[in-house]
This record gives structure tokens, sequence and C-alpha cells, in this order.
């Protein structure tokens, strides 16, 4: 039974991880014309994603912590439900509905041509072939298989975070509660800079003149982190220091790879047709959670300290590297300003 739940739920991942982006993109391209500006809109939308997982974070904290203030509100919730609804279950059941209506909003606005009908056995059957669809572009094209490949590296980072950070954060405390709060601090500013970083990749688009040296420059940027990271774990005395270091490696991975993602992806929806861009969005998904889970056992294996971090700044350096163009025809360049408008399918300028 938990391995159908794990296939449904993997199957179903990959299904919901590029139809919305895909749908954003055709909706923009088909107002404003292939050469639309992308990368704002990916910006603001990777931004919003990283803010809402940041308000969740403290929530999911501050809500049952709310709950146990008052006179009795959460015996008395419990209570009223015979025991059903906990204070601890109050920010689940609150993402429920958030779920909810994010779905009744999907179905109201997301309007797309008619379909043929299908089944979920039909879905189902298509996924093998809809991951070998999207990764065929990638064996021809070398900006796809850049962009998967440090996608890929990506992954192999945010795995490494979320299965080293929560020990790291106990050895700094000395105790687990004090090393859990210190982690969902640094999870939750880690979103937030994951946000600021998406904000500015238009920015860093312009100022590095191509999307693909803003990329270098962001990958380069988390890089750094891991290695800042790595370098706090080596020498984890004094403790105030150690704490500094490690909030800010955790920092720059994060903005670092929040400036990568709308870049990354503007450079791919240029190069993929309306027909296969959710496919591609998905197998780019499919390649970061591959190899994430790759490191996780690889990682999980070594012994504490620096070098599962320096091991894992590698595999990102490898990934950022890739970026370093060696011949071919340059990136289009990126306009130093580009004109403000309320939307971003008013602006005709040409990515790169």
């Amino acid at each position: 039974m938990l391995t159908l739940g794990m296939v449904l739920m993997g199957a179903g991942r990959a299904l919901a991880s590029g139809p919305a982006e895909a749908w954003y993109v055709d909706s923009v391209q088909a107002a404003a014309g292939p050469g639309a500006e992308l990368r704002t809109g990916l910006a603001r939308g990777s931004s919003a994603t990283s803010a809402a997982l940041a308000a969740g974070i403290l929530l999911g904290g501050a809500l049952p912590w709310l709950l146990g203030l008052g006179p009795g509100l959460g015996a008395r919730l419990a209570e009223s439900t015979s025991g059903l609804v906990l204070p601890l279950s109050v920010p689940v059941l609150l993402g429920a509905v958030v779920e909810t209506v994010f779905v009744a909003y999907v179905l109201a606005v997301l309007r797309e041509p008619p379909r043929p009908p299908v089944t979920v056995r039909s879905v189902l059957r298509g996924i093998p072939r809809a991951v070998l669809n999207g990764a065929r572009p990638a064996v021809r094209d070398a900006l796809i298989r850049r962009v998967l490949l440090s996608t890929a590296a990506a992954g192999s980072a945010l795995a490494a975070i979320e299965l080293l950070m929560p020990g790291r954060a106990v050895s700094l405390t000395g105790a687990s509660g004090p090393g859990a709060m210190l982690f969902a601090g640094l999870a939750c500013g880690g979103f937030v800079c994951s946000g600021l970083g998406s904000q500015l990749a238009p920015l860093l688009a312009r100022r590095a003149g191509s999307g693909e040296r803003a990329v270098l420059a962001a990958l380069g940027v988390s890089t750094a982190g891991l290695v800042l990271l790595g370098a706090t774990a080596a020498f984890p005395r004094p403790a105030a220091l150690g704490l500094t270091g490690v909030a800010a490696g955790f920092g720059l991975v994060y903005l670092g790879l929040g400036a990568a993602g709308p870049n990354e992806n503007t450079l791919l929806h240029h190069r993929v047709t309306g027909g296969g861009r959710a496919t591609a969005l998905s197998v780019q998904s499919l390649a970061q959670q591959s190899a994430g889970a790759l490191t996780g056992v690889i990682v999980g294996a070594m012994a504490p300290g620096p070098w599962p971090w320096l091991l894992t700044a590698g595999i990102l350096l490898t990934g950022t590297l890739l970026w370093l163009r060696r011949g071919g025809t340059p990136g289009t360049p990126v306009p130093e300003a580009a004109p403000r408008s309320a939307c971003p399918a008013d602006r005709p300028t040409v990515d790169s």
C-alpha cells in the first residue's frame, strides 16, 4: 500500500510540475508573439511560491503554539471535535483549505481549448512516453541539456541542505528543541532569500548581458554558500561565528537558486514548443528530484563534517561551469532596461 501511494504521489508530482507555468507561457506568447518577454512573469511567480512557503512555515509553527497560549483554546478545540482535531492538526487542515481554494481557482481561471476525454488509466500509461518525449529534446539541444543538468545539480544542493541542516542546527544549539527552532528560522529565511533572488532575476540578466551569464553568476553564488556551510562545519568554533556563517551560507544558496530559476526557465521556454512545454518542465522536475534522491543516499552515508557539504558544492560547481560558453553562437543580449508595463505580455522584447 505504501509503495502504491508513493507511485501515485510521484505520478501526481510529475504531472503537476509543469502545466500551470506552460499555460502562462503559452498565454503570453499567444498575446505577444514567440519573442514575448517571459522572465519578469516567471520571476514573480517564483517569488510568490517562495513567499507562500515562508508564510506556511511561520503559520505551521505558530498556530499550534498560539492555540496553547490562551485559556485552554487547544483543549476546547479537541473537546468540541471529540479529539479529532488537535492544535497540531490546524496547520494541516488550513493547508487543505488553501489547496481546495487553489483547485477551484485553477478550474475557473485556467481556460484551455477542448481536448479529447481521457481516463486515469490512459494518463498513467502515458507517463513513461511523456518522459521520453520530454527527454528527447535534451539529446538534440545543448542548451536544454545544460538546463536539465544544472537543475539536477541544484536538486543535489537542496537535498543535502534538507538532510544535513537539521543535525547541523542541533549541533549549533546543543539541544533538539532549540535546534528545531533554528532550522525553522533558517528554512523561513531561506525561502525569503529565494523569493528575493527571483525578484532580482531580470535585473541580474540585464546586468550580466544575457540569461546564460545570469545563470552562471546565480549558481556561482549558491556554490559559494555551500562552500561557506562546509567551512563552518570544519571550523565550528566560536559558536556565534559558526551560526553567522551558517545563516549567511544558507541564505546565499537560496538567493542564488532563486535568481537562477527564472533565467533557466526563460531559456528553456524559448527552445521548446507549446506542445512539449509542460512535458519539458516535468522532465526538469524529474531531473531535480532524481539527483536529489541520489545525493541524499550518498551524503547520508558520509560522516558528519565538511566533506558532505564540499561534495555537494563540487556537484553544484560542475553544474555552474556548464554555463561557461565555449564557442557557438552567443546568447541574445538582454536589454539594459525594459519598458514598464502592467502585464509581461505587453513587452515583446526577446529574451536569451
